[in-house]
């Protein structure tokens, strides 16, 4: 089953996480009870664990914003490649 979670939503596990492993806990044991597995917890201590919840917003707008820009560009491309052909003669 895959499961998105949002970067506020990592955030708020990460900072249980954290409170948990202080305690004692291993990272096994917190990952299971996060209901992720190990590879993604460090996956996302690694992505996002200095980040407050304001940051995790931004990054989440400018992720938008980049895929916009991607497709613009790519729309662009598109269109460059049919006006090379239309002025080759070869529609």
């Amino acid at each position: 089953m895959n499961k998105r979670h949002t970067p506020e939503q990592i955030v708020r596990k990460l900072r249980e996480a954290d409170a948990e492993l202080a305690a004692g806990a291993s990272v096994p044991e917190v990952a299971r009870r996060l209901g992720i597995s190990e590879a993604t917890f460090h996956r996302w201590r690694n992505q996002y664990g200095g980040m407050k919840a304001d940051a995790t917003k931004r990054l989440k707008e400018l992720e938008k914003e980049n895929a916009r820009l991607k497709k613009i560009v790519a729309d662009q491309a598109v269109d460059i490649s049919i006006l090379k052909e239309v002025s080759r003669g070869n529609f």
